[in-house]
């Protein structure tokens, strides 16, 4: 665990939230099981596999340490994160969890909570795409499909965008979506309808068409979305959806599909679209394949 503990000696404090290591990417041989992440005021470590008390001891340890260092004085705050197959469990190892705890990334606030579930509110690696939308979102009506807490609308609504409609079978989500809204003091000028995206083309249409479409969805989610036999059907509407020249993001996080098989799937149900490019993810995602990292591929309407 020597290169996560190096990466613990030599992390800054910053405002924004940022994955600090990042094991996944194997490029950390002996590593690929850990990630950390600093949800500010709060550090998360996180174990695809299970450590032992001993292994916790030493990275609480040299977190301490480097905090010391960071913010003398002030208490250390972190939480350990267990996703071992069976065994998946949060517990808060030092300090406090704010009971309303807020991260900044690039000028915008969202709510998030660390000690449930296994996603924490916001999607570090999707940084670079939420600069491009804010970036692009300038008078545009644009959907957002998949929403989850809403993120891209934020920082769309941010952009100037004219309309946001956020789609996600999660009221839940939707909910905290609301929230992060009035945390930004943004305009009332997004949707959010918490429906089966499948069985709702006819609203979507209505409100359309879109200069901007951002699909995020899971990889896979029995009973809701399964990529290899479902994106195809959502591809198969965006040349009706979009408006002419208009914009696609097309995303993706399932190590075991490439950007080959989006692309594929654009060439069979929607050959109008030219793609543009791949987004780059943060730095801090880097990974020894990058065909098993989360894909994004910018496409645009004929």
């Amino acid at each position: 665990m020597q290169a996560l503990l190096n990466a613990i000696g030599q992390m800054q404090r910053t405002g924004d939230a940022h994955r600090v290591f990042h094991g996944r990417g194997g490029l950390h041989p002996g590593c690929e099981h850990w990630t950390l992440d600093w949800l500010a005021p709060v550090w998360v470590l996180t174990s695809f596999k299970p450590v032992s008390e001993d292994e916790l001891a030493i990275c609480h340890q040299a977190l301490a340490q480097r905090w010391q260092t960071l913010a003398p004085g002030e208490p250390l705050n972190w939480v350990f994160q267990s996703r071992a197959q069976g065994e998946a469990q949060t517990r808060l190892m030092a300090g406090r969890v704010p009971e309303t705890h807020v991260v900044t990334e690039q000028g915008a606030k969202y709510l998030v909570h660390v000690m449930r579930g296994q996603n924490h509110g916001l999607f570090l690696d999707m940084a670079v795409g939420r600069e491009w939308l804010k970036n692009h979102a300038q008078h545009e009506n644009i959907l957002n499909l998949f929403a989850y807490t809403c993120a891209f609308s934020v920082v769309a609504l941010q952009g100037g965008a004219a309309q946001v409609v956020n789609l996600d079978m999660s009221q839940g989500a939707l909910a905290v979506g609301q929230q992060n809204h009035r945390l930004n003091d943004l305009p009332p000028k997004a949707r959010f309808l918490g429906h089966d995206i499948f069985k709702t083309w006819g609203k979507i249409n209505k409100m359309g068409p879109y200069g901007v479409i951002v699909i995020d969805p899971p990889s896979y989610q029995k009973g809701s979305f399964i990529a290899t036999k479902d994106y195809v059907k959502l591809i198969r509407r965006l040349p009706d959806l979009l408006e002419p020249q208009g914009h696609v993001l097309l995303c993706l996080n399932a190590p075991e599909l490439d950007s080959a098989f989006l692309h594929a799937q654009v060439a069979e149900a929607a050959p109008s679209l030219r793609f543009v490019e791949r987004l780059a993810n943060p730095a801090a995602f880097a990974d020894i394949d990058p065909e098993k990292s989360l894909k994004v591929l910018h496409y645009q309407n004929a």
